[in-house]
């Protein structure tokens, strides 16, 4: 199994880096009782294409979202025949480019509101708003698309995960530009957008450009660098990120480089401003350890400054990982036992975890299941989890009468063969 780490986690502010760091393993947790070796991937939706997001709309549908630029509904039944949204046009469409992710505004059921992250055709990330269609839930405005944001970009490491927080506050991020060892240094230079998650006001200049405003409590507020609109910085790669949605507490995971993969957290009761350390951390690993790297700012801490944010869990490469997807904390209702604990993946190796936190300690449990080239996950207006790869739609179960419902009948072809 890979080097996974877990750190004590001091939610008044950024950690130590020498603080105690403590192996994974299996121990009592707060956050469930269940058997983790019992959960179960359950198959939903074969025959899709280039998934990359799967979210709701406050309601019991799932929105699918296709890189190539369309978006696809999901009303527990079928996959509707006509998309919900089709901005293909708009999108390139390569690698990491394309349509990205979609975010419905927290008053959707009233203002129609909902906002995607997408390449354009000159690849740069574009967060539009859209409007539903007047008389068909099912079927966006195509018309009603307006720009928040155009961001020069140089090249990869689009980030894309769009995300209303407990605040109400519209949250992204990109990544560092996507070149190797991040040469340019962007995710530490502070009049940058790249390497940073954003917090905007959407609801400010509803009507009016460019369609937002800045919350003046985000940590940058006011002249000079970083942006107004940065709310964390030194991001490599966060591919996803999710609120708990019981806590409010954010998880974001970052891809690294050659050594670490990780997660890093912010609690909910943060005012912002944290520097989770790329590119002169890696995890906890000093990435580049020379303060006077010509590439990066003047004042750019060292390693060893207890200035950086260190994640909570991080594993290395060593099982053959190399790219993490980021999950949920789980607070559906079909697997009690699971109350409280934070699903990730990684790409390669199809490994799965569960991490709970006891007594300030992270620890994360490998599951008995996996998914190969997972890219995404997902959440139901219930709760529940579901993992992607491009072309097939999953979603998490476990044991139990909790969801004996869905067996009674005695069928289960529906279950995935790498389930038991």
């Amino acid at each position: 199994m890979p080097l996974i780490r877990t750190l004590v986690q001091n939610t008044a502010g950024p950690l130590a880096l020498g603080l105690a760091i403590v192996c994974s393993s299996p121990s009592p947790v707060s956050a469930g009782t269940i058997d983790l070796t019992e959960l179960a991937l359950v198959e939903v939706i074969p025959g899709l294409s280039d998934l990359v997001a799967v979210t709701h709309a406050g309601d019991e549908r799932l929105f699918l979202t296709d890189k190539a630029g369309i978006v696809r509904i999901y009303d527990g039944a079928q996959v509707l025949p006509t998309p919900f949204l089709d901005i293909s046009a708009l999108t390139s469409f390569s690698l990491e480019q394309g349509l990205l992710s979609i975010a419905f505004h927290p008053d959707y059921a009233t203002n129609g509101f909902f906002y995607v992250y997408y390449s354009d055709n000159a690849t740069d990330p574009v967060i539009a708003r859209y409007e539903v269609m007047d008389g068909n839930p099912n079927q966006a405005d195509p018309s009603s698309g307006v720009t928040l944001m155009n961001i020069p970009h140089f090249g990869g490491h689009y980030g894309g995960q769009l995300q209303f927080g407990p605040d109400g506050y519209l949250y992204f991020a990109i990544g560092d530009g996507g070149q190797q060892e991040d040469p340019a240094c962007r995710a530490q230079n502070l009049s940058l957008l790249q390497g940073k998650m954003m917090r905007i006001d959407v609801n400010q200049n509803v009507d009016t450009p460019p369609y937002h405003g800045i919350p003046i409590d985000n940590p940058f507020f006011g002249p000079g660098d970083p942006p107004d609109e940065v709310w964390a910085v030194g991001f490599r790669n966060p591919w996803r990120f999710s609120f708990d949605r019981l806590t409010g507490d954010l998880f974001i995971s970052d891809v690294g480089q050659f050594q670490r993969e990780e997660v890093s957290f912010q609690p909910a009761a943060s005012t912002g401003g944290e520097n989770y350390g790329w590119k002169v951390m890696e995890g906890t690993f000093c990435f580049d350890p020379d303060p006077l790297d010509p590439d990066c700012p003047a004042g750019t801490q060292s390693c060893s400054d207890p200035g950086y944010t260190p994640p909570i869990i991080e594993y290395d490469h060593s099982g053959g990982e190399c790219s993490i997807t980021g999950g949920y904390v789980y607070r559906g209702t079909r697997i009690s036992g699971l109350q409280g604990y934070y699903v990730y993946g990684d790409w390669c190796s199809g490994r799965l975890w569960a991490a709970s936190q006891d007594v300030g300690v992270w620890t994360s449990e490998l599951l008995q299941i996996s998914l190969s080239a997972i890219t995404t996950f997902g959440e139901d207006v219930d709760g529940e989890i579901y993992l992607a790869t491009s072309s097939t739609l999953y979603r998490l179960e476990g044991p139990g009468p909790i969801f004996a419902d869905d067996f009674e009948s005695g069928d289960l072809s529906g279950w995935s063969s790498s389930s038991r």
